[in-house]
């Protein structure tokens, strides 16, 4: 039984990462096509910082990366105090609402974005893919801040009211500190959901703003380029160094 236990969770772990793996090694092979191993090289590399376009996509996705995770993370972190500690009439329908977005298929809410987009006249670039992901980010942060005040103790709040604090000390010397590793977590997950994102992305974006899953996706209809994987190893590295990061920052906290 343990051996198939163990060959189980080998076969999913080889499933999930033998492909990484094959990105990885491709990136730094010479062989433009990856069929075989011709030899260590960095030139793909070289090609992926000299293409103009795939910089400049990169580059956009970033910018729209932090500013939409950051805007998210704010906004959710206050829903989600409102929602634990307050209780005001459309709170169900509001939670609920927030819920459906969470759950939607990506194309539903393209397809409504785009049309609200139309309607109230913004154009599509910049601030459409801004709001857009904030949008699609956001319930993400609601239910991480708000499963996390879940576990708060609701005496130290009315200790701190009962020794005089005002609800704006409680919420920067208590709550705040507290929700850090729910906030960081929340910020990560809006960070990756909004670099990754496609479907919704097709559709709010105008031309003259080009956006690295897509400039990816266009490249790769005919065939994956070994600037793509260059760019595929740059990405996991950072990601890794994220997911380092916040693993030493809740460790840190932990200590304390």
């Amino acid at each position: 039984m343990k051996s198939l236990r163990l060959a189980y969770f080998i076969g999913i772990f080889t499933y999930l990462y033998v492909p990484i793996g094959i990105v990885l090694v491709n990136a730094f092979n010479l062989n433009r096509y990856g069929l075989h191993w011709d030899g260590f090289t960095l030139k793909w590399f070289q090609a992926m910082a000299g293409n103009a376009g795939l910089m400049e996509a990169a580059r956009h996705s970033l910018i729209i990366a932090v500013l939409a995770s950051t805007a998210a993370t704010g906004i959710g972190a206050l829903a989600g105090i409102g929602f634990s500690r307050y209780r005001f009439p459309g709170r169900r329908i509001l939670h609920g609402t927030l819920m459906t977005l969470m759950m939607a298929p990506d194309i539903i809410l393209a397809i409504s974005l785009l049309v609200l987009f139309v309607t109230i006249g913004i154009s599509l670039g910049f601030w459409s893919l801004i709001l857009a992901h904030i949008t699609f980010c956001l319930p993400f942060t609601v239910v991480t801040v708000h499963a996390r005040l879940k576990g708060f103790d609701p005496y130290l709040l009315d200790a701190a009211r009962d020794l005089g604090a005002s609800e704006s000390q409680i919420l920067k010397r208590i709550v705040f500190p507290l929700l850090k590793p729910a906030l960081l977590s929340s910020w990560l997950l809006s960070f990756t959901l909004s670099l990754d994102d496609v479907i919704v992305s097709s559709f709010v974006t105008g031309p003259s703003y080009d956006v690295l899953p897509l400039k990816i996706f266009s490249m790769v209809k005919v065939g994956v380029k070994p600037e793509v994987n260059a760019l595929a190893t740059v990405m996991i590295v950072l990601s890794l160094i994220f997911v380092l990061i916040s693993q030493l920052l809740m460790k840190e906290k932990e200590k304390k």
